[in-house]
C-alpha cells in the first residue's frame, strides 16, 4: 500500500472489476490467521458447553445465583452484547442518512455484527432462566397459565425491542447485500451459486430495482435509529424503574445509549485490523477510514465520560444515603480495583485516540480498541453487581465474586459471536462491492472537478496532474450489474 493511503479514504485509480475480484477473492483464501481465529473461537465455545452442562446437571447454584445475587455475570454481560449491536446502526443507518460515503467499505462487517451480538444477547435471558426446556418463557404473548402476568414490566419490554431490533437488523442487513449476492452468483460455482441466485432474488440491476431497492434502505435505515435508542433505553429501564440503591437515576437512558455506541465503535476497530489483515483489504480498509472510526469514539467516549460524572454528581448531591453508600462503595470498596479499571479503560484510555500517530498506527489502535471494550464490560459488570451487594437491607450485603461457571460460559459467547462472524464474512461479501464502486466513481469526479480548473490554465501540463484515466465507459456502467 502506498503512503497516500493515510490521507484518501479509497483510491479512486481502482477498476471496478478489481473490486469484484478481492472481494470474491477475499471470500475463497483468507490468510492463515482467519482459521486460527475460527479455532480460538471453537475452543472457547467447548468452555461454555462445559459451564452449561455442570450448570444444568447441578443447578444455578452454581453460577452462584441466589439471593441477594439473583443477577450478576449473565445479565451484565447481556447489556454488554445488547451495547455491541448500536454499532451497526450507528455506521450504517445515521451515517448513510449523513450522506458519509467513508463509511461504505466498512458498514456490511459493522451490520453483520449488529445482527450476531443480539443473536449473542437473547442467549442470555434463556441460560440465566435456568431451565433451557422452557426457554419460550422468555417471550411475551397472553396465556392463561400467568407466564407473563404483568405487561407493564420493563422484561417484558425487552423481549419485544430485543427481538423487533434482531428482526430489523437481519432484514436491513439482508437488504443491503442483494446487488452484492447477483455479483457473487454470476462468478459463483456449486453450492455457493444455488445459495447466492436464491438469496439475490433475480436481481437484474435495472433502473426500477435500483429505484426501489435505494427507497427501501433509506425507509429501513430510518426505521432503525429510533429503533436502536428505544432499545437500550428499555434495557436501562430495567434498572432504573427499580427502587435499587444507585439504579434509580434518570440518566440511565442516555447513558446506556452512549455506553452501546461506544462499545459498539471500539469492536468496529478490533474487526476492521482483524479484517483487513486476514483478507489483505488494505485497498478499502484504509488508514484514513480508520482515522475517522477513531475520531467518532473518541468523541463518543467523551460524552460517555460526561454522562457518567452526571451519575457520580446527581449521587453524590442527591439525598439518598444509601445511593452513597453504593459510589463510595465502589470508590473504596471490594470493587474498587474494578471500578478504577473501568475508569481507566473507559475514560482515560480514549485519549490515545485524540493524537493523530496512534490513531494510524495499528497495532496501537488494536491494543487501545480492546482496552475501551474491556472497560465498557466492566462498566456493566459495576452497575449490576455493587448494587446486589449493598442494597437496602444489611442482611442481605454480600460481597459475590463469579464462578468458574459463569466465566466459562461468558468466554464462550465471544467464541459463539466470534464464530457466527467469520463464518459470516467468509461465505458473504463483508466489503460492499457496489457501494465501493460509487465511492470510486464519486472520488473520481470530485478529482477531476479539481484538476479541470488547473488543465484549463495549462493545457499542456496535464499529464502531470492527478492520479490516471477513469477506466473505459466506467460512467455508464451500473456498480450493481457488473459481474466480471
Amino acid at each position: 500500500m502506498q503512503n497516500n493511503e493515510v490521507y484518501k479514504d479509497i483510491n479512486e485509480d481502482l477498476k471496478w472489476a478489481q473490486i469484484n475480484k478481492d472481494v470474491l477473492k477475499s471470500m475463497e483464501n483468507p490468510r492463515k490467521g482467519y482459521w486460527i481465529s475460527v479455532a480460538v473461537c471453537l475452543f472457547l465455545i467447548m468452555f461454555a458447553v462445559v459451564g452449561e452442562v455442570y450448570q444444568y446437571q447441578v443447578g444455578m447454584g452454581a453460577a452462584n445465583l441466589n439471593w441477594p445475587h439473583m443477577w450478576d455475570l449473565y445479565i451484565a454481560t447481556f447489556i454488554f452484547w445488547i451495547g455491541m449491536s448500536h454499532a451497526g446502526t450507528l455506521l450504517s443507518a445515521i451515517l448513510h442518512i449523513m450522506n458519509a460515503d467513508w463509511r461504505k467499505p466498512i458498514y456490511r462487517f459493522a451490520e453483520a455484527m449488529t445482527t450476531f451480538s443480539l443473536m449473542t444477547a437473547g442467549l442470555f435471558p434463556m441460560i440465566h432462566l435456568g431451565r433451557l426446556w422452557n426457554m419460550y418463557w422468555v417471550l411475551p404473548y397472553l396465556t392463561d397459565r400467568g407466564i407473563w402476568p404483568n405487561f407493564r414490566s420493563p422484561l417484558v419490554w425487552d423481549a419485544f425491542a430485543i427481538s423487533t431490533y434482531l428482526t430489523s437488523s437481519a432484514l436491513f442487513l439482508f437488504i443491503g447485500m442483494i446487488p452484492d449476492l447477483a455479483i457473487c452468483r454470476d462468478n459463483a460455482r456449486g453450492w455457493r451459486k444455488k445459495l447466492y441466485t436464491a438469496l439475490s432474488l433475480g436481481w437484474r440491476g435495472d433502473d426500477r430495482q435500483w429505484r426501489n431497492f435505494r427507497r427501501t434502505y433509506l425507509i429501513m435505515a430510518c426505521f432503525l435509529i429510533p429503533l436502536a435508542v428505544s432499545v437500550h433505553s428499555i434495557v436501562s429501564s430495567d434498572f432504573a424503574m427499580s427502587i435499587m440503591p444507585g439504579w434509580s437515576v434518570t440518566s440511565f437512558p442516555p447513558y446506556f445509549v452512549a455506553g452501546a455506541l461506544y462499545s459498539g465503535c471500539a469492536a468496529i476497530i478490533t474487526l476492521f485490523i482483524l479484517l483487513r489483515y486476514y483478507f489483505r483489504w488494505e485497498e478499502y480498509m484504509t488508514i484514513a477510514i480508520l482515522e475517522k472510526t477513531a475520531k467518532l469514539t473518541f468523541a463518543i467516549a467523551m460524552v460517555w465520560t460526561y454522562l457518567n460524572l452526571i451519575e457520580f454528581a446527581s449521587v453524590w448531591y442527591g439525598h439518598s444515603a444509601a445511593d452513597k453508600e453504593v459510589l463510595l462503595a465502589k470508590f473504596s470498596g471490594p470493587y474498587a480495583p474494578f471500578f478504577w479499571g473501568m475508569i481507566f479503560c473507559g475514560s482515560v484510555v480514549p485519549f490515545a485516540l485524540a493524537f493523530e500517530k496512534w490513531r494510524r498506527h495499528l497495532p496501537t489502535m488494536m491494543v487501545v480498541s480492546i482496552l475501551l471494550n474491556i472497560g465498557m464490560w466492566l462498566e456493566r459488570w459495576m452497575i449490576v453487581t455493587p448494587t446486589l451487594s449493598l442494597s437496602y437491607h444489611p442482611i442481605a450485603h454480600d460481597v459475590m465474586w463469579p464462578s468458574w461457571v459463569q466465566w466459562f460460559i461468558v468466554l464462550g459467547s465471544f467464541g459463539w459471536f466470534g464464530l457466527l462472524f467469520l463464518i459470516f464474512v467468509k461465505v458473504f461479501p463483508a466489503v460492499s462491492m457496489y457501494e465501493c464502486k460509487e465511492m470510486v466513481l464519486h472520488r473520481r469526479e470530485l478529482a477531476n472537478k479539481e484538476i479541470s480548473p488547473v488543465m484549463a490554465n495549462n493545457p499542456g501540463g496535464g499529464a502531470s496532474i492527478g492520479g490516471g484515466s477513469p477506466a473505459p465507459g466506467v460512467a455508464n456502467k451500473s456498480p450493481g450489474v457488473e459481474g466480471s
